[in-house]
């Protein structure tokens, strides 16, 4: 008879009635408001800084990458880039103010995935002219 916020909350529960060093949370949030999503997600982090667990989080949904503090994101099955907050202000109650970082990462052959939004805001389509000058890659306008 619980509704489906009512069962993800209490399959969070259950996982940590045992404190464990490892949770791993599939979609988390994904049967639940945005207030107890954000709930859960303060709840997480509170039990991975204070009872040092590792929380590992599976999701579709972006907006869970302003409440944590690393995420490796993976686009057609291969890891393409990482995020990681930086804290400078450990007294600061909202991690969304904390500063955060984008990692791209290289692959063994030397590809890189850029971001979406990377590539729209530098009108970059099917390919790119770049050149490298002084240890700085630069990006060339299109002829």
């Amino acid at each position: 008879r619980l509704s489906g916020g009512e069962q993800q909350r209490v399959a969070v529960a259950v996982a940590l009635a045992n404190r464990p060093s490892l949770l791993l949370a599939d979609e988390p949030t994904g049967e639940l408001d945005e207030a107890t999503a954000g709930e859960v997600l303060d709840l997480l982090r509170t039990v991975n800084r204070d009872l040092g667990t590792t929380v590992l989080i599976v999701t579709h949904d972006p907006a869970i990458a302003f409440k944590v503090d690393r995420v490796v994101m993976i686009r057609d099955g291969k890891t393409s880039a990482e995020v990681r907050r930086r804290i400078v202000h450990a007294s600061r109650s909202d991690p969304s103010d904390e500063p955060f970082e984008e990692i791209l990462l290289v692959d063994a052959t030397g590809r890189v995935q850029i971001p979406q939004e990377f590539l729209e805001a530098l009108n970059i389509r099917d390919k790119a002219r770049v050149r490298l000058e002084d240890g700085r890659v630069t990006l060339l306008p299109e002829e």
